[in-house]
């Protein structure tokens, strides 16, 4: 919080001095003076910016997910009054999944709009994360589809960030670090030996799947990599080749349309697996209808992420979030959850700063996200933290969301609780 300002401060130490002199007068003289008029209450809008690659060239709808999740709960939230008697202004801002487009909306939204904060980033190419540094603006819950989040101070993902975060190179010296969690998951569970990994000639993608090779292989499984044209992928070819390999598991760094095309082909060519496993990307509703083509291969798919299922029939957070979104036109989906938890995020933030002197400001909610506590979204996230070690760590010990498709059921959750499901692992370095 600021300091106050200094003709508060000079008022203050005026009536110090006053008490500390006497008064002339009784103190009954003073009990009946009369005050000045109220300051009327700041009604006007806080106004936040979502920016999404609603357009981008791996589908209309792969990276809005967030986005939808995020202005639901916003509009949940204005319904019961907003913050302090505050609404929230939700301003989108579709960025077509390129840096020029993505400065753009940072220009907008930054410059144009002065939005408190940025809330749900999920954009294919975040060029203007230097912008949004610079000024300052807290960008609260983004997809960390790039290495911006682990590279600049004031940008706080989803999932949290050890890096220093300085500006300059991501992560450390350049390399961004990740766990194991997810292999010795399932090398522990399903006593799986022989992994694929599959992903798009596209640098995001290229460099998540760096990180799972190197995963698999430090848990001691054989690897099978895979890439294809994000253009023309030849899914086809893929699945034969899993299938002749005898792979236990397939992973993947590629969207939902993408994972629906290989789980065809896959069931085409005959390749059985123990566990297609994806990422919170790909989690959602659709699958039924997305994977109708693939029976087989649908009722292998596994999820991974750090976000409590939204399925989850015993947990109060997600069965609101599943509430809110009743009537929408949009599949449920993780990713949405996600963006739940976001704007939840921000809202907390705000609502620290609402009781302060200088009020919902952008220096304030950014002191919110770095004052170094774990934040959960009630229970909807693994415990996030931001710190700035001038070191990676060796091993860390992680939590782990999974869950399986069953067509009767939809997402059940394995693995047991999320907060329970924890592996001390490796941390390894990669670079996008």
């Amino acid at each position: 919080m600021r300091a106050r300002s200094y003709g508060a401060v000079s008022a203050a130490l005026l009536a110090l001095v006053a008490v500390g002199c006497g008064s002339r007068l009784p103190e009954s003289e003073f009990t009946d003076r009369p005050t000045g008029p109220e300051q009327p209450a700041d009604t006007s809008p806080l106004k936040v910016g979502i920016i999404a690659s609603e357009t981008s060239p791996v589908g209309g709808e792969a990276f809005t997910g967030p986005r939808d999740g995020a202005r639901a709960y916003f509009e949940r939230l204005n319904s019961q009054g907003g913050i302090g008697g505050r609404k929230v202004e939700v301003h989108t801002c579709d960025d077509g999944g390129s840096g020029v487009g993505n400065n753009e909306c940072v220009r907008k939204l930054v410059d144009e709009q002065k939005v408190v904060a940025l809330v749900a980033t999920t954009t294919l190419d975040y060029a203007g994360a230097p912008q949004v540094s610079e000024a300052g603006v807290p960008d609260i819950g983004g997809q960390p589809i790039g290495p911006a989040y682990d590279t600049y101070p004031h940008l706080y993902s989803i999932y949290g960030s050890l890096a220093p975060r300085k500006g300059g190179k991501a992560g450390w010296d350049g390399k961004q670090y990740g766990g194991t969690e997810v292999y010795r998951y399932f090398k522990r569970e399903h006593g799986a030996r022989t992994a694929a990994v599959i992903s798009y000639n596209q640098a995001a993608s290229a460099g998540y799947a760096q990180l799972i090779t190197r995963g698999l292989r430090a848990e001691g499984y054989k690897v099978v990599t895979e890439q294809v044209d994000l253009s023309l992928p030849n899914f086809r070819a893929v699945a034969a080749d899993l299938k002749e390999q005898g792979a236990d598991l397939v992973f993947d760094a590629i969207d939902s349309h993408g994972n629906a095309q290989l789980c065809k082909a896959m069931d085409q060519v005959g390749a059985k697996v123990t566990a297609k496993v994806t990422n919170a990307q790909n989690w959602n509703s659709g699958v039924l209808e997305d994977y109708a083509d693939a029976p087989r291969c649908r009722n292998a798919l596994w999820v991974t992420g750090s976000s409590r299922n939204y399925q989850d029939p015993g947990s109060g957070a997600a069965k609101e979030f599943r509430d809110a979104m009743k009537g929408s036109d949009r599949r449920l989906s993780q990713w949405q959850l996600e963006g739940w938890a976001a704007a939840m995020w921000f809202a907390d933030a705000a609502k620290s700063c609402a009781g302060q002197e200088e009020g919902v400001t952008r220096e304030c909610v950014d002191a919110f996200m770095r004052r170094g506590e774990p934040y959960d979204a009630r229970g909807l996230l693994v415990p996030v933290v931001f710190e700035q070690r001038p070191e990676p760590p060796r091993t860390r010990r992680t939590c782990l969301s999974v869950a399986r498709w069953q067509d009767a059921e939809g997402w059940v959750t394995e693995g047991g609780d999320m907060n329970e499901n924890c592996f001390e692992v490796p941390q390894l370095p990669y670079e996008q």
